[in-house]
């Protein structure tokens, strides 16, 4: 079962996610990145790819997509907070583009 980062394990897990631009929500539990692509192709490529390995791992992101700009926000709605999950699918986004 998955369960919400305890204090001890947010500092190693999502350290490095914020050092590639990933930030912190105003008044909730998960973190948020804009992806920018050179099209529209371009980010709905990379949507389906993330899409794979979100189906995979049952982890489903919030996002919504402009053109070449997908807005995403991570969290677990299942422990109402941030998880291992949503740092595994961070940095899995971050390694596709």
């Amino acid at each position: 079962m998955t369960e919400r980062l305890s204090e001890e394990t947010r500092g190693p897990l999502l350290g490095p996610l914020f050092a590639n631009g990933w930030t912190m929500v105003d008044g909730r539990d998960a973190i948020t990145k804009t992806f920018a692509f050179d099209n529209f192709v371009e980010a709905m490529g990379w949507m389906m790819r993330v899409a794979i390995w979100a189906e995979k791992w049952n982890h489903h992101p919030e996002w919504s997509n402009v053109y070449g700009r997908v807005e995403v926000v991570l969290t677990t709605h299942d422990v109402d907070g941030l998880s291992a999950l949503d740092a595994k699918l961070a940095r899995k986004m971050d390694s596709l583009c």
